[in-house]
């Protein structure tokens, strides 16, 4: 037990490192690679836009290593590593496909010491559950960064719009609107714009770069704005009409999706205690009285498919739940 302790102690000290330089890397900012190559690129034209939506910062990271480029290459073709560098660009985390991978490791790691050095008295079974929980961990982190940036961005769309026509009306042109929303609005609408801005200063159409900023902000009210954009490009009229309309119809709908999202709060409650409670009741009765939760872990035959049993049915019964109270506009 002895060698297995210090073998803990070794992987614990392991990860705390890794965090801990993660951790630095991420406190300091470093930018992805798109972002530096638009910034180089468009040095060397004319400043098309005051210097205050230019970068705040400059980079002073480090470049990777060619071992840290040529892993980050080969997850990056990947089908998973296409989708987590989709993800990651869209929760704006400074994070190349290589140091997400690594972060899974890292979160299984510190999940399983904590589960079987910590909480469950060095009951392996729950180590492996932990680490298992800890592989899932920095998805569900991302997941709710994506969903937490795309709700701001939506809920300050209505101000943007009415920035847009604004500057539309004062007799800015579309590009010089752009430069103003990107000067003006908050977080993270500002950073979009300025990104848009910063592709069309290098030569990008301004159909494309609009697009990919749908690509990373994937919103219905975006794309309709997006759309009449491009519309009016083609065929001409009064943007700033077209646009004083769409912004009426997105603050109704995110009206009503607020008061949507009031009337199943008690749903989604509902659904959070049912998922939770079980989990917290097991975890409070192992810590009180170890031998008798202990039962389920030891015996294979049957604590281990009533196990599986349990948290299957408690999977489908939030995933029920959330079905039910998602309520699509």
């Amino acid at each position: 037990m002895e060698s297995m302790q210090i073998l803990i102690i070794a992987v614990a000290a392991v990860v705390a490192i890794g965090v801990l330089v993660w951790g630095i890397r991420s406190v300091r900012g470093e930018r992805d690679v798109i972002e530096e190559r638009l910034e180089n690129i468009g040095a060397v034209f004319e400043a098309v836009v005051d210097d205050d939506i230019q970068p705040d910062e400059e980079s002073h990271t480090k470049k990777p290593t060619a071992l840290q480029e040529q892993l980050d290459n080969v997850l990056s073709e990947r089908s998973f590593g296409k989708k987590w560098r989709k993800e990651l660009a869209r929760a704006n985390l400074k994070l190349t496909v290589a140091e997400f991978a690594a972060l899974h490791i890292i979160a299984m790691a510190g999940f399983f010491i904590l589960g079987y050095f910590v909480l469950f008295g060095q009951q392996l079974v729950m180590g492996i559950i932990a680490a298992f929980a800890g592989f899932f961990a920095p998805r569900i982190y991302l997941s709710m960064s994506v969903g937490k940036r795309l709700r701001q961005f939506e809920s300050q769309l209505p101000d943007t719009i009415s920035l847009w026509v604004n500057a539309l009306r004062s007799g800015y042109s579309v590009p010089q609107a752009m430069e103003a929303i990107a000067r003006d609005a908050p977080e993270p609408t500002a950073t979009e714009f300025k990104r848009v801005v910063q592709e069309m200063q290098i030569g990008i159409p301004m159909s494309a770069a609009l697009d990919h900023m749908l690509e990373r902000v994937e919103s219905e009210d975006l794309d309709l704005i997006i759309t009449a954009v491009n519309i009016q490009r083609e065929v001409g009229g009064n943007l700033a009409e077209i646009l004083d309309v769409i912004g009426y119809t997105v603050r109704e709908r995110i009206k009503l999706k607020g008061e949507i999202r009031v009337l199943t709060a008690q749903g989604r409650i509902t659904g959070y205690l049912i998922s939770f409670l079980p989990i917290a009741l097991a975890l409070f009765l192992n810590t009180i009285n170890p031998s008798y939760v202990g039962l389920l872990f030891s015996n294979r035959s049957c604590g281990w498919p009533m196990l599986g049993l349990g948290l299957t049915l408690i999977g489908i019964g939030a995933a029920l739940i959330n079905k039910i109270v998602d309520i699509d506009i």
